[in-house]
């Protein structure tokens, strides 16, 4: 069970990063549009399972989970708003300094012990990150902010794991599912409609087909897999996913993407993160 969610999670997230950018690409969804109706729609196909289940927090429980939701719709605009800029590849290996992160996280809230080399690894990691910052700030200042936006969710994301390890497990994990997307769509739903985007009328059909793909695989099954994993192992396990996610997002855009191009230098930079994971993430 634990190698299938693994291996569910790792594959259908390393896969949503093109399809976030299929999804928002000219003449598809607005970008805070697609976020709303990604995390409603999930949200929708939750509720009836969840209304059958128990336990349901009680007074104070909900507000772990709310903080989580809350986070959770911060982490996934910075990254919307950072695949409007780059690649999903480039994305998903911003998304290895995850452990750099989740170190000093798990320092400060004594959750889980954090290794030297798991520090020693994760530095690296950043270093990579700064390599690929500095070659797509040379082909587009653009791109760079793209990637800083994606470095700011990988904080965000680490702040909403790390609260759903500590406070949801007294919740039933489908419960607690619905709950953090319910609350990540009302956030997101206020947002779009803040921002006055229109939905396109009559759907476009590729984007849609990636809209639904992130809803109900990139949201539904892989965060009830992920929240599974996070009661089932530890942080330090299920942050190693960051480590698939990049190889599965860069052989997809080399297959598929052709709006954005890579170049050598920021090969370089993805080599350097993953090398950076690889120290991390080995055996004493």
């Amino acid at each position: 069970m634990i190698a299938a969610a693994y291996l569910a999670c790792a594959l259908i997230w390393g896969t949503t990063w093109y399809a976030i950018r299929a999804c928002i690409a000219p003449g598809g969804y607005p970008t805070y549009v697609a976020l709303a109706l990604r995390f409603a729609i999930a949200a929708a196909l939750l509720l009836p399972i969840a209304a059958r289940l128990r336990p349901w927090p009680r007074g104070a429980a909900w507000l772990p989970l709310v903080i989580a939701g809350v986070l959770d719709a911060i982490g996934y605009t910075l990254v919307y708003l950072g695949e409007e800029r780059i690649v999903g590849g480039i994305a998903a290996v911003v998304y290895g300094t995850m452990p750099l992160v989740l170190a000093v996280g798990l320092a400060i809230t004594r959750i889980e012990r954090s290794r030297a080399r798991n520090l020693v690894g994760a530095a690296i990691s950043l270093a990579g990150v700064g390599v690929l910052a500095l070659d797509r700030y040379d082909v587009s200042p653009r791109q760079a902010i793209g990637v800083a936006m994606v470095f700011g969710s990988v904080i965000v994301s680490t702040a909403y794991s790390i609260v759903m390890k500590r406070h949801a497990g007294a919740v039933h994990g489908v419960v607690a599912t619905t709950i953090f997307l319910a609350v990540t769509a009302l956030v997101l739903v206020a947002v779009a409609i803040g921002a006055g985007e229109p939905v396109p009328w009559p759907p476009p059909p590729a984007p849609t087909a990636a809209l639904a793909y992130l809803a109900i695989v990139g949201s539904v099954v892989a965060f009830l897999s992920y929240f599974w994993l996070l009661r089932a192992t530890s942080l330090q396990l299920t942050s190693t996913l960051v480590f698939v996610y990049p190889l599965v997002a860069l052989g997809v855009d080399a297959a598929l993407e052709h709006t954005v191009q890579v170049g050598a230098r920021a090969y370089l930079g993805a080599a350097i993160v993953l090398g950076g994971l690889a120290v991390s993430l080995r055996r004493s």
